[in-house]
């Protein structure tokens, strides 16, 4: 696996395991860094003072059974034989497995074992370690060539290097290599190294716990904090979505406005061109005729005219206030939702002729401005385009509150029509679904040959916020 896919893999754990692996190689390297050092120096410690004991000891018995060492280099056979006597029985017996006396060129003056007395070594660090005044102990580590019958053994051995000091000057005048069978100094060596090793475990193992503890702790609150901005961030990318779509359905809002305005105008000019302009032109074309300055004319005859260009003028005045009718909004600001498709519903009737069914049911008690227009000019427009395009039969006007949406369905009995060949650029459907959609309502339109349902909705807090 390559190094990078590595790092990547590794800096996609969490804090928690990450500090788990590292935490945990390290503690175990040191652990075993200390735990050797510990036990090292117990060990040390230990065998220093078991030899210092065992020295002291072997020193009280042997050192009044030796002679002048500067008066004399050898010893004599009597020296000897009281030192086989002392070392072959007793205590000692039973402590030593191997005695040396060594003389400072390296001769061994003596030897429980008769073959190595009167040889000679080169000197080994020990030997001049305790030439020097110190003593020297080690414990299972037999590596000089004087050791072979010892490592035969297969014993566990102390090995100690003890200087003999002249009594009334200190000088070091020869030392004492004995081996001690350390059978019970091997099990108090070992309980030493286990006691320390479990101390130093536990201490590492109580330390990882609590340092995890606290990471543990860490993590989970950069965690949280880290969902936490990942929901203010998914929630800020929502509204940025929200709102980048409320811009582009305001700017296309405004441009359909900016047409339904063209497109009204021209309806209103139209309306205007072909219904009261006609009648008016009528009526001036039939003042300057010539029939009613000519004195010839019968009476009869010119009031039959004057009263042609009155009913004339009559029908233009009648349609013009029926074109104001429909652009002028009655007074709704204070009306509840009963009477404002009420008045929807019976403006219509007065202007037709024609019978609308009203339904209605509980309404809310509080509707804002721009919902009463949205509404009073959906039925409106709805009970238009069904009298326009239906015939005006079986008009109907429901409304209903469906939970806390208000709906409110405007149908006829008509032959209805294809709602997909309507485009658009459609004046009265695109001017209401642009008004509905504008309040965050919902607009549907279905038709067939049984006739036309169109319906809007808007929730409660659409229609009561101001």
């Amino acid at each position: 696996m390559r190094p990078r896919e590595l790092i990547r893999r590794w800096n996609s754990q969490s804090l928690t395991k990450q500090f788990l692996l590292t935490g945990g190689v390290v503690s175990l390297v040191a652990m075993a860094f200390v735990g050797a050092f510990v036990s090292s120096l117990i060990e040390d410690a230990v065998t220093r003072n078991s030899a210092a004991s065992t020295a002291l000891y072997v020193d009280s018995v042997i050192a009044p059974l030796l002679p002048d060492m500067l008066a004399g280099q050898e010893l004599e056979d009597t020296v000897s034989r009281a030192l086989d006597e002392t070392l072959g029985q007793g205590a000692l017996g039973n402590r030593l497995m191997s005695f040396r006396l060594w003389r400072a060129d390296g001769t061994v003056l003596y030897s429980n074992d008769k073959s190595m007395q009167g040889k000679r070594f080169e000197l080994s660090d020990d030997l001049r370690t305790a030439f020097s005044g110190k003593m020297v102990a080690q414990f299972d580590r037999l590596e000089d060539p004087e050791d072979q019958a010892e490592r035969a053994s297969d014993k566990p051995l102390l090995e100690i290097y003890n200087p003999v000091l002249q009594p009334w000057s200190g000088q070091v005048v020869a030392v004492s290599e004995f081996y001690e069978v350390a059978n019970d100094f091997q099990r108090s060596l070992y309980q030493a190294r286990l006691h320390s090793w479990m101390a130093v475990a536990a201490f590492t193992l109580a330390f990882f716990i609590v340092l995890s503890a606290i990471v543990l702790r860490g993590s989970r609150t950069i965690e949280e904090q880290r969902r936490a901005l990942r929901r203010r961030i998914d929630d800020l990318s929502a509204l940025l979505s929200q709102n980048q779509a409320l811009r582009a359905r305001v700017q296309r809002a405004s441009r359909r406005a900016t047409a339904l305005n063209e497109s009204h105008l021209r309806r209103i000019g139209a309306d205007l061109h072909d219904g009261p302009a006609q009648l008016v032109a009528f009526a001036s074309l039939r003042l300057d005729s010539n029939m009613l300055v000519d004195p010839a004319t019968p009476a009869t005859l010119r009031e039959r005219e004057l009263a042609a260009i009155k009913a004339s003028l009559d029908e233009a005045m009648h349609e013009i206030r029926t074109i104001c009718n429909g652009l002028v909004l009655p007074q709704i600001e204070a009306a509840s939702l009963p009477e404002i498709l009420e008045r929807g519903v019976r403006a219509h009737e007065q202007r037709t002729g024609s019978r609308v069914d009203l339904s209605i049911a509980e309404a809310p008690e509080h509707l804002s401005p721009s919902a009463k227009i949205c509404i009073y000019r959906f039925v409106q427009e709805g009970l238009n385009n069904g009298y326009r395009h239906g015939g005006g039969i079986e008009q109907r006007v429901v409304h209903r509150m469906e939970g806390d949406r208000i709906s409110i369905e405007v149908s006829d009995g008509g032959s209805g029509f294809n709602p997909d060949d309507v485009g658009p650029t459609s004046l009265g459907l695109a001017g209401l679904r642009e008004r509905i959609e504008s309040l965050g309502g919902t607009f549907h339109l279905q038709s067939s040959a049984q006739g036309t349902i169109v319906s809007m909705s808007l929730s409660n807090e659409e229609i009561t916020q101001t």
